[in-house]
């Protein structure tokens, strides 16, 4: 008998257990969505998360609600769809991780009449490496850290059903030193990779007459390229390289920009988003706080070096369509249309009231117009200098010039 009623309370117990088990287990897949939502809040997104469902190490969301709360004009969007967190674990300190995020393929509506219906098909969704850390306050070391790699395959926007923009694939990763999450991060590095860029501007011209004639006459109904960027960025002097982001579309032409900065540590970010914190949270600022904020952003500004920066274009057809149109334009042939301009640029320059840009534009800007190949503007100082020097040195433009180490140069081959 003694047996049986033994067996009896393990039994009752493990019952009272599993069912005092099932809401903390619940509370706690709320609470790891609730920081979700926290965190990403931060860096502008608003997440609204449907119910959400514990499973071990695997927490499953039913949908979840996306508006933009830096973004005047955007409708929040509604995915109807299930989101699973996988490998998600808490650290003692409060933070979470999750070894991945999968999203199963959308396919919604994200415009209703009585203006057209978009719609949007986006498949192969994932997120790999997610790191949401703990505290009130989020420092701007932690939200660089928040994701290690996202990727989708093929994505696709209709308009009344006309697809109207594709791509083929996403990839964004970065690679922290040391491992993801370490509030003594040294480095990082980030690649990103916006491959088969596919878009129609043929219906342009229901919107802007005027314009849609321009993509007409240059042959630009349908334009197609890839987006490419790679960056590295060291804490400890906040020197961060922009190698490359580039935009290459076929048969038109390539835009590259990089940039060599120092000074933007973790700290400078941290104020720059105190800053931004203090200007959105409403209310009309007093003289004495406008003057504070000046001096807080001049601050900024001094402790930020320019090393170099450049904006590179390489020709691939379209600076020579737009001669041609511009030329037919006015009735002249090409030839005469780009003498016309090339002896307008020293008159253009001096509307500037800067005469020491004519030697720097001119000779490289008519060569560019003569034969279309590649125009670059670059920046580099003899040695790092502060925004706030070179501020300073605008009042005198032509020291300006010499201060930022300007150079323009066309039809020179790539480094």
């Amino acid at each position: 008998m003694r047996t049986i009623q033994t067996a009896r309370l393990l039994l009752l117990s493990g019952v009272a257990t599993t069912a005092l088990m099932g809401p903390a287990m619940a509370l706690e897949a709320q609470a790891f969505v609730d920081r979700v939502a926290e965190i990403y809040k931060t860096i502008g997104y608003d997440f609204t998360f449907g119910a959400a469902t514990l499973d071990g190490d695997t927490i499953t969301v039913d949908g979840v609600t996306v508006g933009f709360s830096h973004e005047a004009g955007f409708e929040p969007i509604t995915f109807d769809t299930e989101i699973t967190f996988s490998g998600v674990e808490e650290g003692e300190d409060g933070s979470y991780t999750a070894a991945s995020v999968s999203i199963p393929d959308i396919d919604t509506e994200f415009v209703s009449a009585p203006e057209p219906v978009g719609h949007l098909t986006l498949n192969d969704i994932s997120a790999e490496g997610l790191y949401l850390p703990a505290g009130e306050t989020i420092p701007a070391v932690a939200l660089l850290q928040l994701v290690q790699s996202i990727s989708t395959g093929p994505l696709s926007i209709t308009r009344d059903g006309v697809e109207v923009v594709s791509i083929e694939s996403i990839e964004a990763s970065s690679t922290f030193n040391p491992a993801q999450g370490s509030a003594d991060l040294v480095d990082l590095s980030s690649v990103l990779a916006i491959s088969g860029i596919w878009l129609d501007l043929s219906t342009v011209g229901e919107e802007d007459a005027a314009a849609g004639a321009v993509i007409e006459a240059l042959g630009l109904t349908t334009v197609s390229g890839d987006i490419t960027q790679d960056l590295t960025w060291s804490m400890a002097e906040g020197h961060m390289v922009l190698n490359e982001f580039l935009f290459d579309f076929a048969d038109l032409g390539a835009l590259d920009l990089t940039a060599d900065l120092t000074g933007l540590t973790p700290a400078v970010l941290d104020q720059i988003y105190a800053m931004q914190a203090g200007m959105g949270a409403g209310g009309e600022m007093t003289e004495e706080q406008a003057q504070a904020q000046m001096m807080q952003g001049m601050a900024l500004m001094q402790g930020v070096n320019i090393v170099g920066a450049s904006v590179r274009y390489d020709d691939a057809s379209l600076a020579g369509k737009l001669l041609d149109f511009f030329a037919a334009q006015s009735g002249a042939d090409r030839a005469t249309f780009v003498e016309g301009l090339k002896a307008m640029l020293p008159a253009m320059i001096a509307e500037s009231g800067i005469p020491a840009l004519n030697d720097v534009v001119v000779p490289p800007v008519s060569a560019f117009l003569d034969d279309p190949q590649s125009l670059e503007v670059k920046v580099a100082p003899p040695s790092p200098t502060s925004l706030l020097v070179l501020m300073a040195a605008a009042a005198n433009p032509a020291g300006l010039i010499t201060a930022l180490g300007l150079a323009v140069e066309a039809n020179t081959a790539t480094e």
